[in-house]
């Protein structure tokens, strides 16, 4: 049984990951022999990011089963990090060097945040969880939006304030300008990179679920009390959790970070409207559910702007949309038909004939 159980789950990673190449290949193919608008092509690397956000958040929504919105705020964590760095290193370190360093960097960065976010905020549950998840994500976008970094001669200057008030030479430069954000960060991330990012986030998770560590945390969803008796460290395991989801929400951040000329932290970006539009991608796709979150990300992210041109009825169509996939993924009746003329099904029924 043990055995069976394991071989089912490396199967359905294998699916997972190869859609991903498989996706990556037939995208990469109709960019290159220029079937693909620029509209599309202008979105490949943003649906990568949306589609790691997704599976990020599932790992604390679907696995943990502890609701945060407060996801966007790693992301901005990662994002303004990353994006320092690169600005501040951008004559030092050739693209490939400065990127790969500023991608630990934002991933540290939204790591450490979810660490310490984490310690006071996972003692509590449900509503209030929800809540000082919010509240963090609302005060990183106001503190990035009041800071002011400067360089000169004589180093690093900051403020909240204005920029006057940073005290600079004439030779000095602006490197955050408050609501402004950062201008000039290199566009070093590209689809090829998107892609290989989405396939690490996928790999970091579906080993985790399947490990001796993604047993213990969704034990810990499952029934608290019984997971403690059996010696299970609640706040060990809860931190781990809660700690990878946000570096890898950090790890998206540095991606969209790298795909903008200039970065500031508006609220259609990195504030509540975004945590709750990730959210939407992993309930629509189903909690828990890696692979199907991550499609519902890409369809989400793509059919608005596929919509443009029906600038009057796009959001209509885009909110039937989703309530069409909400009744087909939570429905009874719709739960029943999808079982009932499953493809695994249907191959069962086959082999049964073959075999008499």
């Amino acid at each position: 049984m043990k055995k069976e159980r394991i071989a089912k789950s490396t199967k359905s990673t294998w699916i997972t990951l190869g859609i991903v190449v498989v996706a990556y290949v037939i995208m990469q193919t109709l960019a290159e022999t220029g079937v693909l608008s620029s509209l599309v092509k202008g979105l490949l690397v943003p649906l990568c990011t949306y589609a790691i956000m997704a599976v990020s958040l599932n790992l604390t929504v679907g696995i943990l089963g502890e609701l945060s919105l407060g996801h966007a705020g790693f992301m901005c964590v990662g994002a303004f990090a990353s994006a320092f760095f690169s600005v501040c290193m951008k004559e030092s370190l050739p693209a490939g060097p400065r990127f790969f360093l500023a991608l630990l960097i934002g991933i540290l960065a939204a790591a450490l945040s979810g660490f310490l976010i984490g310690i006071p905020v996972l003692r509590l549950k449900g509503d209030y969880l929800a809540i000082v998840t919010l509240a963090f994500g609302e005060i990183i976008k106001n503190l990035v939006n009041v800071l002011y970094v400067g360089r000169d001669e004589n180093g690093f200057h900051f403020s909240i304030k204005d920029v006057l008030s940073l005290g600079m030479g004439k030779e000095g430069k602006v490197l955050i300008n408050g609501a402004q954000g950062i201008t000039g960060t290199p566009k070093d991330s590209n689809f090829t990179i998107a892609a290989i990012l989405l396939f690490l986030t996928l790999i970091i998770v579906l080993n985790l679920v399947n490990s001796r560590s993604g047993r213990a945390i969704m034990a810990i969803r499952d029934n608290r009390i019984a997971a403690e008796s059996i010696g299970i460290n609640i706040t060990r395991y809860k931190l781990l959790a809660f700690s990878i989801s946000a570096g890898l929400a950090g790890m998206a951040g540095v991606l969209y970070a790298h795909n903008l000329s200039t970065l500031a932290a508006q609220p259609k970006n990195f504030g509540y409207n975004m945590s709750i539009m990730i959210l939407v991608y992993v309930v629509l796709g189903g909690i828990g559910n890696i692979r199907v979150s991550m499609i519902a990300a890409v369809i989400l992210t793509l059919l608005p702007e596929l919509l443009r041109e029906l600038q009057d009825y796009r959001m209509l169509i885009y909110s039937i949309v989703l309530i069409v996939m909400m009744l087909f993924n939570w429905s009874p009746k719709a739960k029943e038909w999808r079982e009932k003329y499953s493809l695994k099904r249907f191959l069962g029924k086959k082999a049964a004939k073959e075999e008499a």
